[in-house]
């Protein structure tokens, strides 16, 4: 005879509204929402990880950083702080409440135990619920370990073992993690890049960040998924085109490492070839802008090795050299510019620099060269 069921309703345990409540007590609770997103922030309140403080990233959202701790308001003096972006932190929200319990409560024996309901439910799962319209009705018992819940879902009555619904409202929270990242890759309109182009010859840069800004923090992601990875030349050639647009409109408003990090991003989209060319360029004189002069002699002669133009890619290879006090291989790259057709007035100056540092020697050199010249 099979044994009788017993029905555990859940009016107590019901969670229904507990993140709207919780808002009214919280002054930064919209921005929060805002920012971080509705479902993140109540994901965040979950799994215990309080958020402090958030550095603001308007062109790349996604690079916001989201100081937390992790533990109670009680503890702060012994809680370790943490720092991620907002795309990590999220990522790391949603793989805290993706992990499944290792065991579960045993099953309730008296309808007035609500610990014991509310434990072999799940906690997290109680919570969750709401944030995807579940409002849970009542919870039957049949013998064993297994449970069937009764839910409202939108105010259509829904039954589910306890299992499926766990797996369900797991789905749920999965789902918002792959929407966020779906949102952010559609925002990419190569459209744009036209327009942006325009922007730059007019030199309006911040029209040219307005446009392209958003690209950098879903183009990192993309790249390393199988569709980014299969994507077709000419879409990278346009992204790294739109990148090395941004990157310039970053230097000329004084964003010099954000400017960076955009070009450095294109050269993976770009990889090879004249794009990549002109992106380590770029990259080598935002590097030397920013007075690091060492670095920026690697990406200006990658530039000339992916077949950037002698004339553009020499003269700032010279003063980066200058600059760590290679005079002879400055000296070398400014000979070979003009030779390219670099115009010589522009270079005046570094010339003049050079010779000043090579002094003697240098004039030794060149009375040589001349005696050559003429004995030939």
């Amino acid at each position: 005879m099979a044994a009788a069921k017993k029905q555990f309703p859940l009016d107590a345990l019901r969670t229904d509204g507990w993140f709207e409540r919780i808002g009214e007590g919280i002054g930064s609770f919209q921005a929060l929402c805002e920012i971080v997103g509705e479902r993140f922030f109540a994901f965040s309140i979950i799994v215990g990880a309080r958020i402090t403080a958030l550095t603001i990233d308007r062109r790349s959202p996604d690079q916001t950083l989201v100081d937390f701790v992790v533990g109670s308001a009680e503890t702060d003096g012994d809680l370790e702080p943490q720092r991620l972006t907002l795309a990590d932190f999220r990522r790391r929200l949603v793989g805290a409440l993706l992990v499944e319990e290792e065991k579960h409560a045993p099953p309730p024996e008296r309808d007035t135990d609500v610990e014991a309901i509310q434990l072999f439910i799940g906690v997290r799962y109680l919570l969750l619920a709401p944030l995807y319209g579940y409002s849970l009705v009542s919870l039957g018992m049949a013998g064993g370990d297994e449970g069937e819940l009764t839910v409202l879902h939108d105010g259509v009555e829904e039954k589910y073992d306890l299992d499926g619904f766990r797996l369900r409202v797991r789905s749920h929270v999965r789902e918002e993690l792959d929407r966020v990242a779906t949102g952010a890759r559609s925002a990419i309109d190569l459209s744009k890049v036209a327009e942006a182009e325009g922007c730059a010859l007019r030199k309006e840069w911040p029209k040219v960040i307005a446009l392209l800004g958003t690209w950098p923090a879903p183009l990192a992601i993309f790249l390393r998924t199988p569709e980014g990875q299969m994507l077709a030349p000419e879409a990278r050639a346009l992204i790294a085109k739109g990148l090395g647009l941004l990157g310039s409109a970053c230097v000329h408003l004084g964003e010099i490492e954000q400017a960076e990090e955009v070009f450095r991003i294109g050269i993976q989209y770009a990889q090879e070839g004249m794009a990549a060319a002109e992106l380590f360029r770029r990259l080598g004189e935002a590097l030397l802008i920013n007075e690091r002069p060492g670095e920026a002699i690697g990406p200006l002669r990658r530039a000339l090795a992916f077949g950037g133009l002698p004339q553009e890619v020499l003269p700032p290879l010279a003063r980066a050299l200058c600059k760590r006090g290679r005079y002879v291989a400055a000296f070398a790259c400014l000979k070979d510019a003009l030779a390219a057709g670099a115009p010589e007035k522009e270079l005046a100056e570094d010339i003049r620099e050079v010779e000043t540092k090579l002094g003697p020697a240098l004039t030794a050199w060149k009375a040589v060269m001349i005696t050559s010249e003429k004995a030939s």
